[in-house]
This record gives structure tokens, sequence and C-alpha cells, in this order.
């Protein structure tokens, strides 16, 4: 366990000097947004904090998924402002995008604050029919590693709400959708690319809610909550659209799909991951449906918020991101 920390860590630092490399390189491009600027909906009436072109570099400093309102263990769960719950950086205008083109962010670093906590509220999570008390529980943790207690786990600092202003009316920051949204998927994290269909003109992106962990399944209705920082690297692709959206990393292109069941999700997650096998591979749908079988893994990003939200997650060897974008 300590070599593979160790490698961790080692493997963290360079990825840091690089992106600080890049950030010094390119420092008239580099912009801040600091976690004054927060939104608690996504909406294209909310007005854009800052600007960027495509290929610029911006931080997005945040806060905790309650907005800092947790101060101890002793907190009283019934005095939380539900309606600051998480609350996202921005919105950042990305210059030369429209309806019909896709974001693509990158999420080049993200540093995290030297405390986490995570709590438990009756009535709430997987487990929602037990009879439990509300608890708040403070980790200390960084980038490398999340104590629980005596326990050491290793540290996936990861981005839980990140979306796009929907074309009409307005998503709370707590709801996932097409859009982004609160999505909280563990491998949306250094290194990735989410790929999210733009409804509004400049996409007005928001981002927020940092995890230093969570597993698949977010059972007990949060992860390891933390402030901190998100260095990111934005891009547009003009004219198309995939039809959920979609992460990328050095292995696999995952698709991010929601519905009101488990059931439902996983349906959307695999119908449109077979038609990519369909188009990419020249195979009929009982072909890509058997090679479906062999190469894509489903999985459950979080079970806890209405509407659920899974993954399916296929080799690059068999899928590209173009297989899933039409015009």
């Amino acid at each position: 366990m300590g070599q593979r920390f160790d490698v961790f860590k080692i493997c963290s630092h360079i990825r840091f000097i690089a992106s600080m490399v890049s950030r010094m390189c390119a420092k008239d491009m580099v912009k801040k947004i600091d976690s004054t600027k927060i939104i608690y909906k996504f909406s294209a009436a909310n007005k854009p904090v800052e600007e960027a072109s495509p290929g610029e570099l911006v931080i997005f400093e945040t806060l905790d998924c309650l907005s800092g309102q947790i101060k101890s263990e002793m907190d009283s769960i019934s005095a939380i402002d539900w309606s600051r719950v998480n609350g996202a950086t921005g919105p950042l205008y990305v210059r030369n995008t429209e309806p019909g083109d896709t974001l693509v962010v990158e999420i080049v670093d993200i540093n995290v604050d030297d405390k986490a906590f995570i709590l438990t509220v009756p009535g709430y999570g997987f487990l929602s029919d037990k009879k439990f008390s509300s608890k708040i529980k403070f980790l200390e943790a960084d980038k490398y590693v999340t104590k629980f207690g005596s326990l050491k786990i290793k540290s996936n600092p990861m981005v839980g709400t990140i979306g796009v202003a929907p074309a009409y009316g307005e998503i709370p920051c707590g709801d996932l959708g097409r859009h982004g949204g609160n999505m909280d998927v563990p491998i949306l994290n250094a290194g990735s690319k989410l790929y999210l269909p733009v409804s509004v003109k400049g996409a007005l992106l928001a981002l927020g809610d940092l995890h230093t962990i969570q597993a698949d399944g977010e059972l007990c209705v949060s992860a390891a909550e933390t402030s901190g920082e998100v260095l990111v690297r934005v891009d547009v692709i003009k004219g198309k659209q995939p039809r959920l959206p979609l992460i990328e990393n050095r292995d696999i292109v995952a698709v991010l799909a929601f519905g009101n069941t488990v059931d439902e999700a996983l349906h959307a997650a695999t119908e449109t991951a077979i038609e990519a096998l369909m188009f990419s591979n020249n195979l009929s749908f009982e072909g890509a449906y058997m090679l479906g079988s062999l190469v894509v893994n489903l999985r459950i990003n979080q079970l806890v918020d209405p509407k659920k939200g899974v993954r399916a997650e296929i080799s690059k060897d068999f899928v590209k991101i173009k297989d899933f974008l039409t015009i």
C-alpha cells in the first residue's frame, strides 16, 4: 500500500508541475473565477462573470457542496440551508460557442483543501429506509490521502457538479441531466475531458462540489466533500453534439446517462454505447450488441439523487469520441 501511495504522489507531482509550467507558459491566458461567483441554478439568465476563448486555461475556485455552512461535527444538520447545495462557480462564457456545438472541458488539475467532511441525513441515501441518526464527520485529506479515522484511503480528487445552461428554464445545481449538473462521476478527475452539448450561446460553464474521494454509488448521500481549485482548458467542437455527456481519458470513453430509475439510466447508456460500436466498427445491431457484452462496462455513478446517474465505459480500442457526435 505504501509503495502505491508513493507512486501516486510522484505521478501527481509530475502532473501538477506540468500544469504549473503550462500556466506559466501561457500566464496571460490564465483567468481565475473566485468562489464569491456562485450559482445554484443552471440557466441562460445567469450573467457571465468571465469570458474565455477556446484553448484558454481557467481556474475555478470552489466551495464545498454546502457552501461552507458546516464548521464542526457538532453543527446541526437541521440548520442547513438546503437552497445552497452544490453551488457552482461561474458561469464562464466561452467565445465562439453556440447551440449545436459541443463544449470540451479538460480537467488539467485539481487542488483540494486540507480537510473534508462526510455526513448522513435520515431519510436520504441508498439505505434511506433504515433508521439512523444524522452525523457529520470531518476527515483529514489532501490530493493524495483521505483519512477516515485510522483508515487511509488513496484520494482521487474529482469534480462532482459541472454543467452548462439549458436552452429553457432553470435547473438546480443539485440535479443532473443532458446539460451535466450534479453528476458525481468518480472518473471526472485530472487528465479527463468532459464533452457537453451546448444549448445557449457561450455555453455558460460552471462547476463545483469537489470530492477528495468518492466510490461508485455515493451510498450515504455524500462523499468526502471539500473546497478547492480546478484548472480547466476549454475548447469547442463546432456543429456536432453527443446525445448524452461524455468523459474521455487515456483509456476509455464513458457515456453519462441518467433516469428516474437505475434501469432507465442503464438502458439509455447502453443504447448509446451500442450505436457507437455499430458506427465505429461497421457492425449490425446484432454484432454490436454481442461486442457490447464483451467490451462495454456498466458502472453506477450515484444512486442517491432523485435521478440516478450511470455510465457505460468503452475502451478506446473500439470507439472514438467522433463516433458519438452527430450533426
